[in-house]
């Protein structure tokens, strides 16, 4: 796993060299992301994200819309935000519902979520801090079916989430919506490669 914390002009590859290997990295990328993917309660998916994640993330939208050099910078703007900076976790967080009714009525009901999200381990609590791009809650009080949480670590905590005997729990404590998951080994182990050393 790359340690790097952001992308550059420099990492980004053309469009003629991406095109040809571009199943194997979806492959790989999938294969990456199953490990960083937490189902919380029955409607709450986080993805935690990281160099590759969000690597692979601009040479889609590049490979896919066709901008050319000027969407570079916009995709680099957009997505370097969401790479760990080394004392951190970054996820993003999906509420993914089908049925748009059903969808329409929950996020209603869901208004300040992003401020609810935690990571606990041990007697130790990290909250989830909301990306500042947008205000992800509307005036009504509607939630947004996706939001972008910055975890930040002290050494301390990066040394507990470290230790496997110290569980690892991520939450969400709205009062519309209150659930709980373990992180487990697999999932903490390809996380422990945000971290810088």
């Amino acid at each position: 796993m790359s340690s790097n914390t952001e992308m550059t002009r420099a990492d980004i590859m053309s469009m003629d060299d991406y095109g040809p290997v571009r199943a194997e990295r979806r492959k790989r990328m999938s294969e990456i992301k199953r490990h960083r993917r937490l189902a919380v309660g029955p409607d709450a998916t986080f993805y935690f994200e990281s160099y590759e994640t969000m690597w692979h993330q601009v040479h889609e939208m590049l490979y896919i819309e066709r901008g050319g050099e000027e969407q570079i910078a916009d995709e680099l703007n957009a997505y370097n935000p969401l790479i760990p900076k080394g004392r951190e976790l970054v996820a993003t967080l999906m509420f993914e519902i089908d049925d748009e009714d059903r969808r329409g009525k929950f996020l209603a009901g869901l208004g300040g979520v992003e401020e609810t999200v935690t990571i606990t381990l041990g007697d130790e609590v990290i909250r989830g801090v909301p990306e500042e791009d947008v205000d992800r809650t509307s005036a009504e009080g509607k939630a947004s079916s996706v939001q972008f949480l910055h975890f930040p670590f002290t050494d301390g905590q990066v040394a507990l989430f470290r230790d496997p005997g110290i569980k690892a729990v991520l939450a969400i404590e709205h009062p519309k919506y209150g659930h709980m998951t373990v992180i487990a080994k697999q999932a903490r182990d390809s996380l422990l490669a945000d971290f810088s050393t």
